[in-house]
């Protein structure tokens, strides 16, 4: 069968709550993918900000087939070497105390929310403590996850959620004042919005959030599932200004491409939280995911990750400026490191799909935003790269 045909089989079998784009990816290497037809495309999605190390790197691929030959899965009875050594070294690089283990970002963030009322629970027995989220914000598609994600349009056909949560908005502390009461639990929002538009929260949001969690006993939760992991030019975004949250969540790359997350926390939280019994997973903390994870930090500090990010990241920001100025099409660039956003004045859907014909993945986020989260790998010829082909799919400027 021909490539069409077996996504004509796809739909016969698949679930549709994805509008996918009309191709069949077989395989990748470094920062490239290939469809069936063996077609090459430059790759500036990632996974969705996942595959930070590129495709077919020998060393990660290595580790994970050689945890194939000793062991898959146990069960959470017993110990695994693995999990010891990727939440030390989780530790190591995050400064938190607790690591719980996950298969992905929205259960991390269902654990966090957990961890976040039983410690509220434990102090007045009360369960009708509150959760403030932010606006446009997303932590996942699960039911608690779902309840604190900012987007209405999500939540309506699901409704009712879990319930006490109240929406602030991002960047606007007084927002966040007015719905702190005595019944308020936490307050949880990205370090740097993805879904939402590439909007990374200000130093005096953050910290002043974080004041305010300090003076009243409320955990602050900050969720660095997609903008975690080195995207930043920091391991975690919120290490730029070195706000510490109570709980944090992460997933994506904390397993370039193996389905893992966590959330993590202080000994003061884990101390007067979850207890024996309280929260599990099957697969969770699972040998062969966390020889991924164990992996993914250890090629992080020999390939020098993060400094590559710092080194490249200036550059895409610099050639998606010059876009913005040249195109009127194009009124804003946002985000920060390697997690850039272009915003237009009308849907990019046409462009997405302009460009995937041309050699070049992108994805969207929100109707008139393009977003790039490309493997962390990248280079400045990669990014002048993209940006040819890129603008090959924009209208072009209007004659004056």
């Amino acid at each position: 069968m021909n490539m069409q045909e077996y996504i004509e089989e796809a739909e016969q079998s698949l679930l549709h709550t994805y509008n996918r784009y009309q191709i069949i990816i077989e395989k990748g290497k470094g920062v490239y993918l290939y469809d069936t037809d063996g077609i090459k495309y430059l790759d500036f999605v990632s996974g969705i900000a996942v595959f930070a190390l590129g495709y077919g790197n020998k060393d990660y691929n290595d580790a994970l087939k050689s945890q194939i030959d000793k062991v898959i899965h146990t069960s959470n009875y017993y110990y695994n070497m693995p999990a010891i050594r990727a939440a030390k070294k989780l530790k190591e690089v995050s400064g938190m105390d607790r690591v719980f283990f996950t298969n992905s970002g929205a259960e991390a963030v269902e654990g966090a929310i957990k961890a976040a009322r039983k410690y509220a629970y434990q102090k007045d027995g009360g369960t009708d403590h509150e959760i403030i989220a932010m606006e446009h914000s997303f932590h996942g598609r699960t039911f608690g996850a779902l309840s604190v994600t900012g987007t209405p349009k999500y939540r309506e056909p699901f409704e009712p959620m879990i319930g006490n949560v109240r929406f602030a908005r991002m960047n606007d502390l007084a927002s966040v004042e007015e719905l702190i009461n005595e019944k308020t639990c936490a307050i949880i929002l990205e370090t740097v919005q993805g879904e939402g538009g590439l909007v990374p929260a200000t130093e005096e949001f953050l910290k002043g959030v974080k004041a305010l969690c300090e003076e009243k006993d409320i955990l602050l939760i900050l969720d660095e599932i997609q903008c975690g992991m080195g995207r930043t030019g920091h391991m975690f975004a919120w290490q730029r200004y070195g706000v510490k949250p109570d709980i944090m969540t992460t997933a994506k790359a904390l397993g370039c491409g193996v389905p893992v997350g966590a959330f993590l926390m202080t000994e003061k939280v884990a101390a007067n939280s979850l207890a024996a019994g309280d929260h599990g997973t099957t697969y969770g903390g699972n040998p062969l995911a966390c020889a991924a994870v164990e992996k993914v930090l250890d090629l992080f500090e020999e390939n020098h990750i993060i400094e590559n990010v710092r080194e490249v990241a200036p550059y895409l920001e610099k050639r998606l400026e010059e876009l913005k100025e040249k195109y009127d099409c194009i009124t804003e660039r946002r985000g920060t490191g390697l997690m850039q956003g272009l915003v237009f004045d009308c849907p990019v859907r046409e462009v997405i799909e302009r460009a995937l014909e041309n050699g070049l993945l992108l994805i969207n986020a929100g109707a008139d935003t393009l977003r790039f989260v490309p493997p962390l790998i990248i280079s400045k010829e990669n990014v002048d790269e993209m940006i040819e082909i890129l603008e090959s799919c924009i209208e072009p400027p209007e004659a004056e």
